[in-house]
């Protein structure tokens, strides 16, 4: 049975030894220059909007948006003047080198992205990456994110989970995407396109996944929020006749884990050990694949 919940949102300490914080090359120090923030921005609901974020907003010297447009009106809310320039997947090499130049400059710079936490499921890595191997601080500001919103309300195990963010249109690379999904024994979540929601879930139910708990989010924190729930083959008929509108999260909980015999744990392990994978590293994918407790798995990966 195809479930509905739907919401309208209104806008002991301890002493702990402090862990350090491991550098993405051990010669690389932040060096005496400006700093990168990642800015976490609302997914719907303006009041979502930390404090701590309009700070940073309002001081730096350089914003880059994904959609500059779209940024305007979030910055124009909040009264944040700060320089505004466009960066996204189709200027991301051109634009490295004028932040690292601002950097050099002792001039800070943040990312935002049209809603969300920039870089999941949107461009940014490569900038982070460059910035980060130049001896720059690169610095998050939490916030929200459409996927830990989905997950903390969708009622689905979150022990464990897989983020594919938006899957390939087409070809062996969806294909195969599918087919993991379906065999993962642990929650899934992605992202789609609304008119794509119906064809995604039927896909999955064809490719193994019919009566595997699903739950759609769409318009989290916005007045039209709604979470439907029901099996990946009821969605999908649902769908079929009344296509959601705006953005849309799909969780999927994990497959029942399927009973494998010594001899075919023995077999798989051994086909990624001649692949030239590490015990560790084959008994972590067996495990992700079957189900089977690593340390089970790993028992058997350090004697093939």
């Amino acid at each position: 049975m195809v479930k509905d919940d739907r919401g309208q949102r209104r806008g002991q300490s301890r002493n702990l030894t402090p862990t350090p914080t491991p550098t993405l090359t051990p010669t690389l120090t932040p060096n005496d220059g400006g700093t990168l923030f990642i800015v976490a921005t609302p997914i719907g609901n303006l009041g979502d909007m930390t404090q701590r974020g309009i700070e940073i907003l309002r001081s730096v010297d350089l914003i880059l948006a994904e959609d500059t447009r779209k940024s305007r009106v979030l910055l124009d809310h909040f009264g944040i003047k700060s320089r505004l320039k466009a960066a996204h997947a189709h200027n991301e090499a051109a634009t490295v080198p004028l932040v690292l130049d601002e950097l050099r400059k002792k001039k800070n710079v943040a990312v935002i992205t049209d809603a969300g936490t920039p870089l999941i499921s949107d461009p940014g890595s490569r900038l982070v990456q460059a910035v980060r191997t130049a001896g720059f601080r690169v610095s998050p500001i939490p916030g929200a994110s459409a996927l830990t919103a989905a997950l903390s309300a969708a009622g689905l195990d979150t022990t464990r989970f897989t983020f594919f963010g938006f899957l390939p249109r087409a070809g062996r690379e969806r294909r195969e995407a599918i087919d993991l999904i379906s065999s993962l024994t642990h929650t899934v979540v992605l992202y789609e396109a609304p008119n794509r929601v119906a064809a995604t879930l039927a896909e999955l139910s064809r490719a193994g996944a019919p009566d595997r708990l699903c739950v759609v989010a769409r318009e989290i924190t916005k007045l039209f929020e709604e979470f439907r729930s029901g099996t990946v083959e009821e969605l999908a008929a649902y769908y079929e006749n009344d296509a959601p509108r705006g953005e849309v999260v799909i969780l999927l909980s994990g497959a029942s884990p399927k009973a494998f015999n010594q001899e075919e744990l023995q077999d798989r392990v051994k086909a990624l050990r001649e692949a030239g994978r590490s015990a560790r590293d084959a008994a972590a994918e067996v495990a992700a694949e079957t189900g089977v407790a690593r340390n089970v798995v790993y028992r058997i990966a350090v004697k093939v």
